[in-house]
């Protein structure tokens, strides 16, 4: 398995409901120190990929597009519609970070 199906088998696991960061998901994936490649990789997803990219937030739980731009906004809403609360584009890591 390659490093980025090893990533997206981590984010496919995350759980409904839940967030992970990009240095954890890189960790968990058996790449620590790879938040960036995560990042790039949730970035360059294929077309009409249904890999859960959007639970994937920054280690103080904030979405890491530019507020208010369009990535931004469908990240909130994908996160709000599954009963994430989003304030100020940031997530309490405490309530909704995927323990396992």
């Amino acid at each position: 398995m390659n490093k980025q199906e090893m990533i997206y088998q981590v984010v496919s696991a995350i759980p409904h409901g839940m967030v992970c960061s990009y240095g954890e998901v890189a960790k968990r994936a058996g790449l620590p120190g790879y938040a960036r490649y995560v990042g790039h990789t949730m970035k360059n997803l294929p077309k009409g990929s249904r890999i859960p990219w959007h639970r994937v937030v920054n280690s103080q739980g904030k979405i890491s597009f530019p507020f208010g731009s369009d990535s931004f906004i469908k990240q909130q809403e994908a996160l709000r519609s599954e009963g994430i609360l989003v304030n100020k584009g940031k997530v309490s890591m405490t309530k909704y970070f995927w323990r396992l």
